[in-house]
Order: structure tokens, then sequence, then C-alpha cells
């Protein structure tokens, strides 16, 4: 049997990675099923077209994952496909939390044939099974004997075959940069984000956080060893189609046990498995220097901070009062000198915000070392504590908002201040964040690290700002190219004068993290173990 995965996209905004359900869904799959991959934010196809491939390619079975702010768009996919014929089984936290609306139990229309609740790694290989009898049940959810919910472990991990995937619509590099790059013989033509997972869950509980109704409070960990090898298998793919191959751990607080991230850190270094790495981990615990030094030592280049806020009494308001305000800069700080930087999240709309809170944010932000910030309103999603607490208080203003998703636009009526003043104040941050001076500032605050390091600080800020400012296609590409065409020239400048031999030299532009004195582990063609 066929089986298609999708993974679609909102329409409006983009991923910069993959989702890990395809493939993890895929490597757990009965032997004798073939699985296509299509992710819609990288390879954009009208519901005509998906259908049209379903059943060229005769697809017996779409599974189709989704977000909550995926969701509307998940549901006509699912619709038009369930129209011709194509059986759909939907899943994800959205469907988990709000089951009754995939399956028209809530008044609305039908929208799958059958819905996995919670995490499929069990469930997914009886889904399949049932669909190549033509016998799927409605709902699948991982139970024990005595019919309570069951969260799998992590011991024995499935393998992703990433050494022999076709990963060619991941490719971060842009068409037209990818023959520009081949014309002049750069050592690398092909850059891809890999999401791996070292754990699940979080004991935290922010209001407004659906990780732990998901997932749960309690965490389970991967053996170090099967994440070492994953990282080996990635280092040597990479190796031998000339790419480079950076890795998100996808866990929603990577350091939430110190103790084993620093074993994990450790081990990774030991076998020479580092790779340049994105995580995100709470500011709370980036006080311990030793585990920053690890993180720096292993490949981490970016770390993903939620801050959400400058303000305690707001951070107290959605059960977030772990983190402190006043030990943002020393983290910051301290991961800066290790060539560390931060991803840093606010959100604007919180119960205690009034206006003018975007200025209070940057006037902080402008003090720290350079960062990629990025603001949004608060968002109530379903069955989290903060959906509940503002239904509880009449301020929903629109309860089924993913119904009709549209970016940045508030779903309840704030405190202290009028919707569109929070819509003001998050546009008001993006723009003033990610203006060309802002970017020249940034660049001149780490004036005397590498060009190429600053290259990839331009680089990662112009994507960034494709968050909040549409910028799809060339067109949208070549005016911002000249918006920051200062700090732009200026680099190049230096390229030519300083890089590699100057006094501004670092070395390639390069996304591997090699260690002096290290020979990396080759990677085993077998693992002893199943990831």
């Amino acid at each position: 049997m066929k089986i298609l995965l999708y993974n679609p996209d909102n329409g409006v905004t983009s991923n910069f990675m993959p989702h890990l359900w395809m493939f993890l869904l895929q490597a757990l799959t009965p032997r004798g099923h073939e699985v296509l991959l299509i992710d819609g934010n990288t390879k954009p196809m009208s519901d005509p077209d998906l259908v049209r491939f379903a059943l060229e390619n005769d697809i017996r079975l779409v599974g189709i994952g989704a977000m909550t702010r995926m969701i509307a768009k998940a549901y006509r996919v699912a619709d038009a496909l369930r129209a011709a014929g194509v059986p759909v089984v939907m899943g994800g936290p959205h469907v988990t939390e709000v089951p009754d609306e995939a399956l028209g139990r809530d008044g609305g229309p039908r929208h799958a044939d059958a819905i996995a609740l919670g995490e499929a790694d069990e469930t997914w290989p009886c889904i399949v099974e049932d669909a190549a009898r033509g016998q799927l049940k409605e709902v699948y959810k991982p139970v024990d004997a005595l019919g309570q919910e069951r969260k799998p472990s992590l011991q024995e991990y499935p393998q992703i075959p990433w050494e022999s995937l076709d990963i060619g619509q991941f490719n971060r590099i842009p068409n037209f940069l990818r023959r520009i790059m081949k014309h002049y013989g750069t050592e690398w033509e092909t850059f891809h984000i890999i999401p791996i997972e070292s754990g699940r869950g979080c004991p935290y509980g922010c209001e407004f956080c659906t990780v732990t109704g998901f997932f749960g409070d309690s965490i389970r960990f991967r053996s170090n060893q099967s994440i070492v090898d994953e990282l080996l298998r990635l280092k040597s793919r990479a190796h031998e189609t000339r790419g480079k191959i950076a890795v998100f751990f996808v866990d929603d607080n990577f350091a939430i046990n110190v103790k084993r991230t620093k074993a994990l850190l450790r081990a990774i270094i030991a076998a020479g498995a580092e790779l340049s790495w994105v995580a995100q981990i709470s500011a709370n615990l980036l006080r311990d220097e030793e585990l920053v030094d690890l993180i720096a030592e292993s490949g981490g280049k970016w770390i993903f901070i939620g801050m959400e806020s400058i303000d305690p009494a707001n951070l107290a308001s959605v059960n977030k009062s772990f983190n402190k305000p006043a030990e943002y800069a020393a983290v910051l700080e301290r991961l800066a000198r290790r060539k560390v930087y931060a991803i840093t999240s606010f959100i604007f709309g919180l119960d205690n915000d009034s206006t003018g809170v975007a200025e209070r944010t940057l006037s902080q932000i402008r003090e720290w070392p350079p960062v990629l910030p990025v603001f949004g309103q608060l968002t109530p999603f379903p069955a989290t504590p903060l959906y509940d607490r503002l239904k509880k208080e009449g301020r929903l203003t629109r309860p089924q908002h993913w119904l009709d998703f549209t970016p940045f636009h508030m779903a309840h009526t704030p405190l202290k201040m009028t919707i569109r003043e929070v819509e003001s104040e998050v546009e008001h941050a993006w723009k003033k964040s990610y203006s060309p001076t802002a970017t020249r500032t940034a660049l001149d605050a780490i004036r005397h690290e590498p060009v190429p390091y600053r290259i990839s600080h331009l680089v990662s800020r112009m994507f960034f700002r494709g968050i909040y400012f549409p910028q799809k296609g060339a067109w949208a590409w070549v005016k911002l190219t000249a918006r920051n065409g200062r700090a732009i020239s200026s680099l190049i400048w230096e390229s030519f004068t300083g890089w590699p031999n100057g006094t501004h030299g670092g070395g390639l532009l390069n996304f591997d993290v090699p260690r002096s004195g290290s020979t990396p582990t080759t990677a085993p063609e077998t693992p002893v173990r199943r990831e």
C-alpha cells in the first residue's frame, strides 16, 4: 500500500525546517508499505494538485499532522482528498485537543476518516494495517490494559534513515543561489536543518503552552548513544553529498535535566559527532557555566529562549515565574562570550502589558549582545489553561480562531490595552528590530568577529525578518537585499580585503564544528540499536 504523509502550510507563514513527525512515522511504518512525504512549506501544492498527485500515485492512505495554526488548511486538504475517495487519518496536538472537530461530532463537517490521539508511535503501525485491510477505526489512542493513556518510551527509538532519505525539498539554499555556488565551485551546495528530539515532556506547565497537555509533565529521554549515532549518520551524509547540515533539537526544553544534558553533550564531543545545532532552553537553566561551555564545544550556535516578557508580573500571570528578567542580560552575555547567540521570544498582550510595551522591551534588547528577537501576541490555544481561563472570563473574541487563521491577530480582549494596540506594538517591535539600521547596529556590535561569522548573523536576520514580513519569491529578496545594501557591501569588501588571511579572517564559512586534535568517529553502517 502506498501512503502519503502530508504536512500542510497555512498559506501565510513558512517553516524553516521539516517536521519530525513525518520522518518518525515513515520509520515506524510496517514493512511492505511505501511512504511518500510532502511538506507544504517547501513543496506547495494546490488542493486539486495534491488530489491529482494522490490519485496518480495510487495513494491508499493519507496521514495529515497539523498544529493549530495550520489546521484550517489541513481540514481543507483532507476534505478534498476524501471527496476523491482517498482515506485520511489526522493527528497532532490540535486534533488531540479538539477531536470532535475533526470527526464532525461538534456539529460541523467531518474532515477525517480516522484520528490518532496523542503520540502515535504505538498506534501508527495499527492504523496502517487497518487501512490496508479497509477496516479503519474512527479513533486510535495509546492506552494500557486498564484503558489509561500510555506515553511511549523513547529508549527503543526508531532509526530514521537520514543517510538514504530524499530530503531535497528541504534544502534551505534558494535555487538561484545554488547555481551561483556550483558555478564558483564552493565546497558545499546544500544546507539542511534537520529536526532531532532527545526527549519529550515538560514539567513547567506555562499557562499558554500546549506541550504539557500533549506530551505530559514527566520527561522521557532517548539514550545518549542513539542520539550520537544519529548525529554521526547526518555528519557522514553531509560529507558524502557536498552539503552542510545543522540540527534543531526540537525538545521543548533541551536542558530540562541539566545533569543528563551535560552527559549527552560530553558524549557528542567524545564521539566527534559535533554538528552546528539549535535548541530551546529556558533562561533559568543557562545560569550554569559548565553547561554553556559544553553547549559551545558540542556545536551549539543559537539557543531559543522564551523570555516572553521583561515584566515579572506578566510572567507570574502565565505561570512562568521561573523566568527572571533581571538575569536576562547575564544569560545572554554568558552565551555571547562563547559565540553562542540567542533567539529571544516575547509575547505582547499579557495581562499587565500597557501601551509602549514594545519600546520598553526594545530598550532592554539594545543593552544586550545582538540577538534575533521574535514577537507575537498572546494566543489562547484550545485546551490550554489560558484558553479555559479566558473563556470563563468571557474574554474570547474568536473562540475558534484557528478556523480562520490570520497571523498576528488576537483572539481575545487584553486587560489594559485594546486588540489594535497590541497588534500595533507587535508590528512596531518587528519593524524596529529588523530595519536596515538595526541590522547595521547588530553587525557593528560584533565587528571584531570573523567575517564569516558576521555573514551568518546577517543571513539569519534576513530570514527571521520573514516571520512577520512576507518575503516569498525572488523579487522580495531582491528588494530586501537592496534595503540592506550598506551592510552587505561592507561585508563583501571585508571578505575581499581580510578574509581569510587578513586580520578579520576566521576560516571558511563552515557549519561543521571540527575539533582540533580529534578525528570524527565513523558513522556505523548498521547501528547496534534501533533509534
